[in-house]
């Protein structure tokens, strides 16, 4: 998972990006002009827009740049930083922001940074218990502030509206707040700032934010409620995450492997047929797009989506009688029903809302097909999971540094495709930490 944040000054960026390395991300700052460094380590990107005292149209053109190269870079998480002392064109930053994001999205302001003395209560903000209005920040010479009311600040400078939540709500519950900030939404808000005085006032509100699924929300703060909502979001997409486990061998030990799997992941498998998918007419592209359909369906009641051609009871394929009918060979038709299985879970992956927290094949022709249709040049070997089973990351192509297992179809006991799946999950959790 990317974080990518906009903010106002330099300072500000190296801020925030400290408060993200602090969460476990990968942090680095640039300025707006720059490109994002190409570097597999980083998950998290400052840029520095350098345009709290710019003009309106410098404000739009940099920010809308600095939104571009995030969005190029992938950044699935968007925050906007502002100064800690509410100065700046916070309204103008944040429509710009909310506008490149989409029509869906809504800003989440929480302008208290309580290490640095910084809370606030009922929509007013206190520097060590003064009203901002009243210190002397208020005197800056270029943008002097003339209020303490944040939701009024905003939207002075906003063409939206603004709502505001309480410090009653983010106190009562995470229930009581995500129907405060749904009900600020359906009112048709934009922009919601909310109170805060402590930390965990902070997490509260980014544990919340990440459970509101009908809009896409943007922090907007001086870099506690990123760094909060950055880490909260990366766990639910842990806890939300799945793994695809790809059979194509007919093994009885890998029934077997797979009836254990079932039992213990309560997964129901995605059932391909081998038949349908050992021929070279056009029938091999609809069992394909009936099964991607499926899957993409059980996906949402499966943390494990197993797609395979094993089912019991069912006969073996004559390829000896479909090869002579279709005049090919045996071994082509063979090649048809991996690369069917492939393609299958290639389109699940690319098509998906979940985190794919890796993959697992068994057979190497299933894996040669995988690596083959996601453009991948190989497999970079990290473990054993067990003898003939090897964990590793995917080198290029559509998924590169996705999580894979691969192993024979004729290794292990009934346990190694759960012990595969388990391993996934561990690894990949302590990577995501």
């Amino acid at each position: 998972m990317k974080v990518g944040v906009i903010a106002d000054d330099l300072t500000g960026a190296n801020a925030t990006g400290v408060r993200l390395s602090k969460q476990g991300f990968s942090s680095a700052t640039v300025v707006f002009s720059d490109q994002i460094p190409d570097s597999q380590e980083l998950d998290a990107v400052c840029i520095d827009t350098d345009s709290r005292y710019a003009s309106d149209d410098k404000v739009v053109n940099r920010v809308n740049l600095a939104m571009q190269n995030l969005q190029k870079w992938d950044a699935k998480v968007i925050c906007k930083r502002i100064d800690s002392t509410v100065r700046g064109k916070i309204g103008l930053e944040i429509d710009t922001v909310l506008d490149a994001v989409g029509e869906n999205s809504v800003a989440i302001v929480v302008a208290s940074f309580p290490d640095s003395g910084r809370i606030s209560s009922g929509g007013y903000l206190l520097v060590e218990g003064v009203p901002v209005q009243d210190t002397d920040v208020a005197k800056d010479p270029v943008m002097p502030i003339t209020q303490s009311y944040v939701p009024g600040i905003v939207e002075e400078q906003s063409k939206h509206t603004v709502g505001h939540i309480g410090l009653d709500k983010v106190l009562t519950s995470i229930d009581s707040l995500r129907a405060a900030i749904q009900n600020q939404i359906d009112s048709g808000n934009r922009i919601i700032v909310v109170d805060a005085v402590t930390d965990e006032d902070i997490e509260t509100i980014a544990e919340t934010m990440v459970d509101v699924q009908n809009a896409t929300l943007v922090p907007v703060d001086p870099g506690p409620l990123t760094a909060a909502y950055a880490k909260a979001y990366s766990h639910q997409l842990v806890k939300n995450s799945k793994v695809i486990v790809t059979v194509g061998s007919v093994t009885s030990l890998s029934g077997r492997q797979l009836q254990y799997l079932k039992e213990k992941t309560n997964s129901s498998p995605v059932y391909v047929s081998a038949e349908k998918l050992a021929t070279l007419k056009p029938s091999w592209e609809d069992e394909v797009e009936r099964a991607i359909q499926v899957a993409l369906e059980k996906i949402h009641q499966n943390d494990v989506l197993i797609i395979t051609t094993h089912k019991e009871g069912a006969g073996l394929v004559d390829f000896k009688a479909i090869a002579e009918r279709e005049n090919t060979t045996q071994d082509a038709l063979a090649k048809r029903i991996t690369d069917g299985l492939a393609k299958i879970t290639r389109r699940v992956l690319e098509k998906t809302n979940y985190s794919i927290q890796g993959c697992f094949t068994s057979g190497g022709d299933v894996t040669a097909s995988l690596c083959a249709l996601s453009m991948a040049s190989g497999i970079k070997l990290e473990d054993e999971v067990l003898p003939l089973a090897a964990y590793g990351t995917l080198i290029g192509g559509y998924f590169p540094g996705l999580p894979i297992v691969t192993k024979g179809g004729m290794v292990g006991d009934k346990k190694a495709i759960y012990t595969s799946v388990k391993y996934l999950r561990t690894k990949t959790n302590r990577r995501e930490q």
